[in-house]
């Protein structure tokens, strides 16, 4: 399961104690060796540390909800799904999370522009900076802290989850984007926004705390991690023929715009009159009906100095703070 190592205090740091959850397979098996840096990294700036490899999914969870009173940080070396297990085992716990970005997709560590080298991912930790960073509840069961979607999104996760045999990379994204575009039907979504139904129905819809999708820069970079509330955005067209064309418009001018707008909430409802698949940052949750409600509680990150403390900026830190 893992190891724990004592400090040689050297360098004045705010925290004293931290766990290293990761997954050893992530980043082609780059992961394992990353966290062993990572652990001796913290030894040399004086925090002492448990090391603890994941063997199964859901592992990440159980290590953070078993965790030590003691322990004021923990690492989390892996892709969205780590990051995922790790916020929800923490539950409503404020412990600062460090995110070692070493998936295929890393939206969080994107948007953040975390280190994806250890000696720099270190020195980020022993500069103490932490920021807030809004969940949302799904269905009542489970944790987005990316991005959730109702409609083709979701439909594309579902055929590679009926394809993966092993790791994913970017490529093995394709064969199931085309198979969902060639047997797409469009869905009817009606919304409602914090208690209001809204007029007509949606071909899509996206509920966002992050810049980047798919691994792109698309969506606002006015979000803000910690203003208790979700970005959502409503595309009204749901033709194939639309789909390309959101496509195209996501790659050269990115959202809101043209036939998508955006409006941001508390509590989301997205109901259809037949089933439609969701996504839930990444993974595939289900069908219509989604009830989307962001906590009251946010979860605390370190994150680089770019970032003020306790406050937020654009994508790569490119945005003013607020």
């Amino acid at each position: 399961m893992g190891y724990a190592l004592a400090p040689s205090p050297r360098v004045p740091t705010p925290f004293h104690k931290a766990w290293i959850i990761a997954n050893p397979i992530a980043g082609r098996g780059r992961a394992r060796h990353a966290a062993h840096e990572i652990a001796l990294g913290l030894l040399r700036i004086g925090i002492a540390n448990e090391l603890r490899f994941t063997g199964a999914k859901g592992d990440a969870r159980t290590f953070a909800r078993g965790l030590d009173p003691s322990v004021d940080l923990v690492v989390a070396v892996g892709g969205d799904g780590t990051v995922n297990e790790v916020l929800e085992g923490l539950a409503e716990r404020r412990v600062p999370v460090a995110i070692f970005p070493m998936g295929t997709a890393n939206v969080l560590g994107l948007d953040l522009a975390l280190p994806r080298d250890a000696k720099r991912f270190v020195a980020m930790i022993a500069e103490g900076r932490t920021g807030a960073l809004d969940i949302a509840r799904v269905n009542q069961s489970h944790l987005s802290f990316l991005v959730v979607g109702i409609g083709f999104d979701a439909m594309v996760v579902k055929e590679l989850d009926a394809r993966r045999r092993g790791p994913i990379t970017k490529s093995s994204w394709v064969a199931p984007a085309l198979t969902a575009w060639l047997n797409y039907r469009p869905p009817a979504l009606a919304v409602e926004a914090d208690g209001v139904r809204l007029d007509g129905t949606f071909g899509w819809v996206l509920a966002s705390n992050v810049v980047h999708y798919a691994g792109f820069a698309v969506l606002a970079r006015d979000r803000v991690l910690d203003d208790g509330l979700f970005e959502v955005y409503l595309f009204e067209r749901s033709s194939r023929a639309a789909l390309v064309g959101y496509a195209l418009r996501g790659l050269t001018a990115g959202f809101p715009g043209g036939s998508c707008r955006r409006i941001r909430v508390r509590r989301l409802v997205v109901t259809s009159s037949e089933p439609v698949p969701i996504q839930i940052d990444g993974e595939a949750r289900g069908v219509t009906p989604v009830e989307l409600e962001v906590s009251t509680v946010p979860h605390m990150l370190v994150v680089p100095a770019a970032w003020a403390n306790g406050g937020d900026r654009g994508a790569n830190g490119g945005d003013s703070a607020r």
